[in-house]
């Protein structure tokens, strides 16, 4: 199994794999595959701790739905592509036993078989872009490796043991599972994104490392919100093109 990258500020993640090798992801990631490729829905990973009733309703909770898709290259070596929804990058990182990775609820792309994904954390915030979904994180564990979609430009920090940075919930990307987090609010301060249920900030305490992306998808929706019909409001050419980029990016979300 051999993985390539390909462009800059849109990558497509190509998977090659030899006769017999597969790969797992949440339903919906595929972009295209070879003709040999043969699909398959799953609810388990291959993994230790990868079936049951309880990970599956997890993994459903944390936006992913119940079944994963197995692709397997069936006869002489196949590809399957995915590409990413909003311009960022795609990081590759090994799991394994006891070292397990926490990602922002769209991150995870695909893995090979063993990776576990199930839910981690669900917080919901009152009004906003926010009210609705709330932050969600998913937990990868198991043994193998997974690739991450993370949006914008990537900061990556190594937190030493108690070393804590507070983050915007949308620019959390990914973090060590030894990383601790809590989900604290500075109250008095107005937010437009959380309507008017304070400033939520997630604390991230080490030791382990965290990586940040620098576009979430909420803030990039309310700084595009002035151009967007609204209220059934004829539309300005710029509102159209602008909304109709918009909202096929939210509707891959």
């Amino acid at each position: 199994m051999q993985d390539v990258i390909k462009g800059s500020t849109m990558p497509v993640l190509e998977m090659q794999l030899a006769a017999g090798e597969s790969i797992i992801s949440m339903h919906g990631e595929l972009s295209w595959m070879s003709a040999n490729i043969q699909m398959s829905q799953t609810t388990n990973t291959g993994g230790p701790g990868g079936g049951g009733l309880f990970n599956t309703l997890k993994r459903a909770v944390s936006g992913g739905g119940i079944f994963l898709t197995q692709y397997q290259a069936q006869g002489s070596p196949g590809l399957v592509a995915f590409a990413s929804k909003v311009p960022g990058h795609i990081v590759p990182v090994d799991i394994v036993q006891g070292r397990g990775v926490l990602v922002h609820r769209h991150g995870w792309l695909c893995g090979t078989p063993g990776i576990t994904p199930t839910v981690a954390l669900q917080q919901s915030f009152r009004g906003g872009l926010w009210g609705g979904e709330g932050f969600v994180l998913q937990r990868l564990h198991g043994q193998g490796r997974a690739w991450i979609e993370l949006s914008g430009e990537l900061c990556q920090y190594r937190l030493a043991p108690g070393q804590t940075m507070l983050v915007h919930p949308g620019h959390v990307g990914m973090f060590d599972e030894s990383v601790q987090f809590t989900i604290t609010r500075v109250p008095g301060i107005a937010n437009k994104i959380f309507g008017g249920d304070g400033y939520h900030l997630v604390a991230l305490t080490g030791p382990g490392q965290i990586w940040l992306q620098s576009m979430p998808l909420s803030s990039l929706a309310h700084a595009l919100e002035p151009y967007l019909a609204r209220d059934g409001a004829a539309a300005t050419a710029e509102g159209v093109g602008i909304g109709g980029i918009v909202g096929g990016m939210l509707r891959n979300q």
